[in-house]
C-alpha cells in the first residue's frame, strides 16, 4: 500500500470524529451546513479584497477577475465546519467575512487552537500544494462567507501564473516561520508571557475601539485561550482573573476588553512593572 494511503487511513482511524447528533464538541462529527453560490458578475469588492491576500499579491485586476470567477462563495453558520481534520483536501478558501478558528486534535484527543483567522485570510491551501488531506479543522466562530476553489483549479492557477507561484512559496515560508516562532515560545517562555502574547495577537487581528479600551471583536472563551497557548483552563482562568483584578482586562462571558494595553505588553515582553 502506498505511504500516503497509509497516512490517510491512519489519520482517519485516529483523528476523525465519530458521528453524533450535534457538533458543539470538538469530538463530535461536524455539521457542514454549506450554502454555495456563484460569484456575482460585478465582483469589484472581491477583487479589492483578494488583492490584499498574500497568494494574489501583485496581480492586476484583469488577471484576478478570471481567477475569482472560477470560485464559488460558500456561506456557513456559526459553529459549522468548512472542513474537518482528515477530510480530503478538495478545496482552497479565502475568508471574505466572519471569523474561523483552525484546530487540531492531539493523539490523546485534546483540541489545540492553532489560529483565528479573519477576512482576507486564506486557509485549506494544502490541497492546492499537493497534500491529499486536511491536517486541521476549520470551524466558524461566527456566521462566515468564503470564496472557495477546487484544489485542482488552484493547482492549475499556481502552475500557469508565475506571480502566484512565487507568492505560494512565500506563503508556505511565512507559515513555517510562524510555526517555528510559536514552538519556540511554547518550549521556552513562561505561561504568563504565552497567554499575554495570545491576547495581544487577537487584539491586533480583531481588535476594535470601545469606550473602555480595545475589545476582541468576536466571542473567545478562556478555554480557547488555553487551547491556543498549550496550557490548562485553570491556569488561564487564574491569570486572567488576576489581570482583571489589576484592571488590565475587562469584559464578561466570551468577551474580552483590553483596558491597559501597555501593562499587557510589559507582561508579554517580560518588562519590569511600572
Amino acid at each position: 500500500m502506498p505511504s500516503h494511503n497509509l497516512k490517510r487511513r491512519a489519520t482517519t482511524l485516529v483523528r476523525r470524529p465519530q458521528p453524533v447528533a450535534k457538533a458543539n464538541h470538538p469530538h463530535d462529527e461536524p455539521e457542514l451546513n454549506v450554502q454555495s453560490t456563484t460569484v456575482p458578475q460585478d465582483a469589484t469588492k472581491l477583487v479589492r479584497q483578494l488583492a490584499t491576500v498574500p497568494l494574489f499579491k501583485g496581480l492586476e485586476p484583469d488577471i484576478l477577475k478570471p481567477i475569482i470567477a472560477l470560485g464559488h462563495l460558500t456561506s456557513m453558520r456559526a459553529g459549522a465546519f468548512f472542513f474537518s481534520e482528515g477530510d480530503d483536501a478538495e478545496r482552497f478558501f479565502v475568508l471574505t467575512s466572519g471569523r474561523v478558528k483552525l484546530t487540531q486534535l492531539t493523539a490523546e484527543g485534546h483540541q489545540v487552537v492553532l489560529a483565528h483567522i479573519g477576512p482576507g485570510d486564506a486557509f485549506g491551501a494544502v490541497g492546492a500544494f499537493g497534500d491529499p488531506i486536511y491536517p486541521v479543522s476549520a470551524e466558524t466562530v461566527e456566521p462566515s462567507i468564503a470564496l472557495a476553489w477546487t484544489s485542482v483549479t488552484m493547482q492549475h492557477v499556481v502552475a500557469t501564473n508565475p506571480t502566484v507561484a512565487i507568492n505560494a512559496v512565500r506563503f508556505i515560508a511565512g507559515r513555517l516561520h510562524d510555526l517555528q516562532r510559536r514552538y519556540r515560545q511554547l518550549m521556552t517562555e513562561r505561561v504568563e508571557r504565552r497567554v499575554s502574547r495570545a491576547l495581544l495577537r487577537l487584539v491586533r487581528d480583531a481588535g476594535r475601539r470601545v469606550a473602555a479600551g480595545v475589545e476582541i471583536d468576536f466571542p473567545v472563551s478562556r478555554q480557547d485561550i488555553a487551547e491556543m497557548t498549550g496550557t490548562t483552563l485553570y491556569t488561564v482562568s487564574r491569570l486572567m482573573s488576576s489581570w482583571e483584578d489589576r484592571g488590565i482586562l475587562g469584559g464578561g462571558r466570551q468577551r474580552i476588553i483590553l483596558l491597559k494595553p501597555h501593562a499587557l505588553v510589559a507582561i508579554a515582553e517580560d518588562l519590569p512593572a511600572s
